[in-house]
């Protein structure tokens, strides 16, 4: 069913690839609850909506699409309902902003099912691709660096050294050093056993403890929203048209960014397409429609995905053990949040992933300025900006305005410059 063969892989090495990008992005069940929680959301109602949104995407991802990339709410996307929208629009309830997402999760769908999306892949230039997949890899790496405390805020540098004699920093640098050395010796697996003698040395450290091991996951309000015509009159009536096409544009271009980087470091482009495309869309629109109806933000394709594809991940094998995982972790909820808690376990396999993703700058033409600057833009803003899709919008400003001013207009496609005027717009009057 997944080629294993054919793709150079095998059962043992997609389970580990599974398990790794599942420990890598299992912090997103204990963070985008407690984000939801500043809009009101029950934590209970948020947790388990996270789970079925991922559960389903990812699964969708797998057996579908049959790509190793993961699915779940997106960081940004969740801040973004919590504080903009929730937050920033008087008497606005948590439950009527749920009806924009349900609304642009449909319009996602709908988008999904026609050529545009796929032939959005087909039509970003290539320099720009490479950048896309480097810029990811160097935004994962500056979140393992954060949340590990190796660096820290700055109030004038914005960021600078974090003060190396605390546990995390130490318990990190620790990890990196282990996973260093299995990767040098060539182990296979040496990020998953990176992490599990990591996680092992906190627990026998005394920072990793457990407050229960079992719980039951529920839906303390049930589906909140599944009346399309219904969240239509909500959308309306408090004119969230502004937030609909927020969350549309950053969730179709989040993704496809998402997807195509993982897919280059990979090796699963063919042509400079991506085969079943289409197919990789429409599993997060489903998601994301899927989760809205139960209480969660936006879904989005996960760039901790590249961690299990560094592990050897290659078919949607690898999707279809992180959804399982996801489902059994539902019921261990007191576990998974004590471990994903623990930035310092996961983030030197962010920290290496990024290297192997940042090799991807040598396919840029460096050479022709028209071209590199635009994948520059890209591979700067991402970590930067702290969000995949501003990157990926300034580069698509930047690559046609450089070919008209070099005089090469014609060589960009009639969509580039469709939705570089839309990105324009997005930046300029929608919030982020």
């Amino acid at each position: 069913m997944f080629d294993l063969k054919a793709n150079g892989t095998s059962v043992k090495t997609e389970i580990i690839a599974g398990a790794t990008t599942f420990f890598t992005m299992a912090y997103i069940m204990v963070v985008n609850p407690l984000i939801l929680s500043g809009a009101g959301v029950p934590f209970e109602q948020s947790f388990t909506a996270t789970v079925i949104a991922a559960v389903i995407g990812t699964l969708l991802m797998g057996l579908v699409a049959k790509y190793p990339i993961a699915v779940a709410p997106g960081m940004g996307l969740n801040a973004y309902f919590t504080y903009s929208v929730v937050q920033g629009h008087e008497n606005l309830s948590y439950l009527e902003a749920f009806s924009a997402v349900f609304i642009a999760g449909i319009l996602f769908l709908l988008l999904s099912l026609t050529p545009l999306r796929s032939r959005l892949i087909q039509i970003i230039p290539h320099n720009l691709k490479h950048a896309i997949s480097a810029g990811i890899g160097l935004f994962i790496a500056f979140i393992g660096l954060r949340m590990s405390g190796i660096i820290t805020a700055h109030p004038e540098n914005l960021v600078a050294l974090g003060d190396l004699h605390q546990p995390s920093a130490i318990l990190a640098l620790t990890g990196l050093a282990i996973t260093l050395i299995l990767l040098a010796r060539k182990i296979k697996g040496a990020l998953f056993i990176g992490m599990i003698l990591t996680g092992a040395i906190a627990y026998f450290a005394g920072m990793l403890t457990f407050n229960g091991i079992v719980s039951v996951p529920t839906l303390p309000e049930g589906i909140l929203v599944w009346n399309p015509i219904e969240a239509a009159g909500d959308v309306i009536s408090h004119s969230l048209y502004a937030v609909v096409f927020s969350f549309l544009l950053v969730t179709l271009f989040d993704t496809t960014g998402t997807v195509v980087g993982v897919a280059q470091q990979a090796g699963l482009m063919k042509d400079n397409k991506l085969p079943r495309s289409e197919r990789a869309m429409l599993s997060d629109s489903v998601a994301t429609v899927a989760g809205s109806m139960v209480g969660t933000s936006p879904t989005t394709a996960y760039i901790e995905s590249a961690a299990g594809v560094g592990a050897g991940g290659r078919t949607g094998l690898t999707a279809v053990v992180v959804a399982v995982l996801f489902a059994v972790a539902a019921f261990f909820g007191p576990v998974i949040g004590a471990v994903s808690g623990l930035s310092a376990i996961t983030a030197p396999s962010l920290i290496v992933v990024g290297c192997l993703m940042l090799g991807n700058v040598r396919g840029i033409e460096w050479n022709d300025f028209d071209e590199a600057f635009p994948a520059f833009i890209v591979i700067l803003t991402m970590p930067l900006t702290s969000s995949i899709a501003t990157g990926i919008a300034l580069g698509f400003i930047a690559y046609p305005l450089m070919k008209v001013v070099s005089g090469k207009f014609r060589a960009v496609h009639p969509l580039m410059y469709f939705f570089a005027v839309l990105f324009i717009l997005q930046l300029l009057f929608v919030p982020h």
